[in-house]
């Protein structure tokens, strides 16, 4: 059996335990080399005025933006992107990350950011970038009073590996909408794909060479996005209104929202995940799949029998799946405060997942260290302006004063400091993730 429970993951651990240690202690014991300075540039549009701003690429090739604001607080905030994008990374993505995330420089912190050298899914490579722009600051700006390091989305992935890999270079860790459940979080988009094409039979079409759906995509495969779109809608009706689907349409959609309980608006994108980010994690794993489904028994269908009978199955590659896991997954070992948030209703990534990031680091001794927030939306990638300024207020004050905030006292906070925008706050104090297999099944 293939399983990615958090129980198997300490039976996994020792597939790539010792790996870690090797690289923690290179972490810790290797000299970087020096990096030039960066150049003073103007700042991108939509940051706040008298904001400095520095541009550069760094050794290892990555670009990456750092922005001052005029009245510094002396806290720097390293941010680590969502995606990931694929193809070769480009220096405008930094501002777009800055714009987005703006209201870091608004509340007075200095905040850098690196694009990543590596396109694609290369978290490892992405956490040793983030380490790099950190001390690019450090070197040629200034050195703060305190360092965050900001995790959103995936990046939520990469700045996991950043805390366990570089654990002396941040005093506390932020983490907003993260990927914080390692590869289970993205079973799911397997099982989509071997529901789709039971449903479907047109990814690939019958006439078209056919593959193990685990891989993604041909790595010769010229589909595009909009390619799988028209077919997603020709089977599906998905973009049509509800009401001028055929039944046939209308009951495949129930299935696939039923079986693996995304809404319907998000089947596409969870079907792009599955077939071109799928493809690119192949390929950095050596050609096989890390991803399998032959273990799990579907629910929720209106006859689970004939759908666990038919379904196609993948076996994850042994190999694959140890290689992956050692790039991309955390254990917990955090030595500072850790405070996150995450949208109830997000259905890019799961809410559930924060579930398996509390077990972990209370099976790693460091469960006192994270305080988790939750929030009324079905938003992914921003929150809204009022619910990060609470946030960052308290970790600074855990980290500090080591006050250790509480769910509610943020969501005080929240309405306290923008009482016009107090109903956007929307944090919900009462909320308890359930665990994340019983959103994804388990294998």
């Amino acid at each position: 059996m293939h399983t990615r429970s958090f129980d198997s993951r300490k039976r996994s651990a020792a597939l790539w335990g010792m790996p870690l240690v090797g690289m923690l202690l290179l972490a810790g014991c290797t000299t970087l080399p020096k990096e030039a300075p960066p150049a003073k540039v103007a700042c991108p549009e939509g940051v706040p005025a008298g904001t400095q701003c520095l541009r550069g690429q760094d050794s290892a090739g990555s670009h990456y933006l750092i922005a001052t604001p005029a009245k510094w607080s002396g806290v720097l905030v390293v941010h680590a992107h969502g995606g990931p994008a694929l193809g070769e990374p480009k220096a405008s993505r930094a501002d777009e990350d800055i714009k987005r995330w703006a209201i870091t420089l608004t509340e007075g912190h200095a905040w850098a950011g690196s694009v990543f050298r590596q396109g694609g899914f290369a978290v490892t490579t992405a956490a040793e970038d983030t380490e790099r722009v950190r001390r690019i600051f450090v070197d040629h700006v200034a050195k703060p009073q305190r360092t965050l390091l900001h995790g959103q989305s995936w990046g939520a992935m990469v700045a996991t590996r950043a805390a366990e890999l570089y654990p002396k270079s941040w005093e506390g860790i932020l983490l907003t909408s993260g990927v914080v459940a390692g590869p289970t979080t993205y079973d799911f988009r397997l099982d989509l794909r071997a529901i789709y094409q039971h449903l479907c039979r047109n990814h690939p079409r019958p006439d078209e060479p056919q593959y193990p759906l685990s891989l993604g995509l041909p790595a010769d495969s010229k589909l595009t996005a909009a390619e799988l779109a028209t077919r997603a809608n020709d089977c599906l009706g998905v973009r049509k209104p509800a009401a001028q689907r055929t039944p046939v349409e209308a009951q495949k959609i129930k299935t696939i929202v039923d079986v693996l309980k995304i809404p319907e608006n998000s089947i596409v994108g969870h079907l792009n995940w599955g077939t071109f980010t799928l493809r690119d994690v192949v390929e950095k794993s050596g050609g096989a799949s890390p991803f399998g489904n032959d273990t799990v028994k579907y629910s929720g269908s209106a006859n689970d029998a004939a759908l666990n009978a038919e379904v196609l199955r993948f076996k994850a590659d042994a190999k694959a799946s140890a290689k992956f896991e050692a790039d991309v997954n955390h254990q917990g070992r955090f030595k500072v405060p850790v405070l996150t948030t995450h949208g109830i209703g997000d259905s890019t990534v799961f809410v559930e997942g924060n579930d398996t990031l509390r077990q972990r680091m209370e099976a790693s001794g460091n469960g006192a260290r994270l305080v988790q927030t939750y929030v009324n939306s079905s938003e992914h990638s921003y929150l809204g302006d009022p619910i990060y300024p609470p946030l960052f207020e308290a970790l600074l004050a855990w980290v500090n004063q080591g006050t250790k905030p509480t769910p509610a006292g943020i969501a005080a906070r929240c309405a306290a400091l923008r009482p016009a925008q107090a109903a956007e706050c929307r944090f919900d104090t009462a909320y308890t993730p359930r665990p994340l297999a019983s959103r994804i099944a388990p294998r």
